[in-house]
């Protein structure tokens, strides 16, 4: 392992690096640096939290001068993203007094031009970007370094057309450093398109399995929000986030563990900025807090000390199940990440357990009470985000015994072994037919939870 002096960085850097406690590099900054200051395009393979943003921040700050213009874009994902990398570089380049704005959208224009005018570097959203430029209150014909961070993510949520716009507006002859969580056939040819020979790095985002228990529970659909009640209170736990596949579902979760006394808030695409900022600095405030989140708000965000992560709805692929529990058990930490399987999940469910490097209990079932969930109804749903608004006054207990169904339905044959392997043991309780028989003909009230 290499220290940062011997990254050639320069005093003014090394001395910033200093005050922050940084001891080494991490291997994508000991991998990353010395390239990207020899001005070599990169793709970097690197998960949230393993220090890419002075990974490619670095090279930045030493190649660019104050009050030339706007030398480097970064393009992020999410504005939380876009502020966070702001924020980081503001810091990092303090002693060589670059100017950094962050640009993005939910926020004033006429605030972001101004800081335009004078920005060295500029981090920002695609379309908050593309805005500008229509505007034409960036000039991005002084870029010199190019980054697109979180690559993956911007094209998951569909910004490969503004990326190729904003690239188009930006010099040919300049440095392009990419970096993903993933390498899939979409990046490269992105790689192809908009870099020169690039070097590949590659950093090893596995699990560590002595940091990270893996566990799952099935339970009835009625009774999914009692077993995270049940769990949140026995679990010795910090700072907790609990995954949603939907708004709406977030929503309902955050504001019914707020009922539970818990202090909980939610986080996703319809906040406002100026709420998504209270809600994260909350979390970073606290010792002990819960983040109801979706995957889009969530991901790219650098949040430290998460002792558990709960997905309450399971993600669609083993990747996005990877992104979620890689959220916890950082930095040499133990983590514990619990999924909650009940019928709407099992197809889901089935596709995780494909990758054959996780390693998921099943866990019997405890005892716990039910509770009784305020949902919201589809009259009062649309335009509002999390608040004590919108949600309907009736309230539907969740009724039924938890383990005299585990023992009826799903007990026969099977083992906690059997049940971490594909579910072998009993093939007709998650054959998936039932949850299309119990779906019919129900509201949307019978129908969740």
């Amino acid at each position: 392992m290499k220290s940062f002096e011997e990254l050639g960085l320069s005093n003014d850097l090394l001395k910033v690096i200093k005050e922050m406690n940084f001891d080494e590099p991490s291997e994508i900054q000991e991998k990353v640096i010395p390239l990207a200051m020899s001005g070599k395009d990169i793709i970097g393979e690197s998960a949230t939290g393993s220090g890419k943003t002075l990974a490619f921040g670095a090279p930045i700050i030493e190649n660019i001068k104050t009050g030339w213009g706007l030398q480097s874009l970064i393009l992020t994902p999410t504005r939380e993203l876009a502020e966070q990398v702001a924020n980081a570089l503001i810091v990092f380049s303090k002693y060589h007094k670059l100017k950094v704005a962050a640009v993005y959208g939910g926020v004033s224009m006429s605030n972001q031009i101004s800081e335009l005018r004078r920005a060295d570097i500029v981090v920002g959203t695609p379309g908050r970007i593309l805005d500008h430029i229509k505007r034409r209150t960036i000039n991005l014909s002084k870029v010199k370094i190019l980054v697109l961070d979180e690559a993956d993510r911007m094209l998951d949520m569909g910004f490969v057309h503004d990326v190729s716009t904003i690239v188009s507006y930006c010099p040919q002859e300049r440095q392009t450093l990419l970096f993903s969580a993933t390498i899939s056939e979409d990046i490269i040819k992105i790689s192809k398109k908009y870099m020169k020979n690039p070097k590949e790095v590659s950093v090893d985002n596995r699990i560590d399995p002595s940091k990270l228990a893996q566990v799952f529970y099935d339970v009835p659909s009625t009774q999914k929000f009692s077993l995270l009640v049940h769990l949140l209170k026995e679990e010795k736990s910090k700072l907790v986030m609990i995954f949603c596949n939907t708004k709406r579902n977030t929503d309902m979760i955050a504001r019914n563990l707020v009922k539970q006394n818990f202090d909980a808030l939610a986080l996703h695409g319809d906040l406002n900025q100026a709420k998504r900022t209270r809600v994260l600095e909350n979390f970073h405030k606290s010792e002990k807090f819960i983040l109801v989140c979706t995957d889009v708000a969530a991901r790219g965000l650098d949040i430290k000390g998460v002792s558990h992560v709960y997905n309450y709805e399971c993600p669609k692929t083993s990747t996005e199940y990877t992104h979620r529990i890689g959220r916890t058990a950082r930095a040499g930490k133990d983590g514990i990440a619990i999924t909650i399987v009940s019928d709407r999940d099992y197809e889901n469910f089935r596709k995780v357990l494909q990758d054959d490097t996780l390693n998921i209990k099943k866990m019997d079932l405890p005892d716990f009470p039910s509770i009784l969930v305020e949902m919201r109804s589809r009259s009062n749903e649309r335009g509002q985000g999390y608040g004590h608004r919108g949600f309907s006054n009736q309230r539907r207990p969740f009724r039924g015994n938890s383990h005299s169904r585990e023992g009826r339905n799903y007990g026969r044959g099977e083992s906690s072994e059997e049940g971490s392997s594909r579910y072998g043991g009993n093939r007709r309780r998650f054959s998936g037919r039932g949850s299309q028989r119990s779906g019919q003909g129900q509201s949307f009230h019978k129908r969740r939870y």
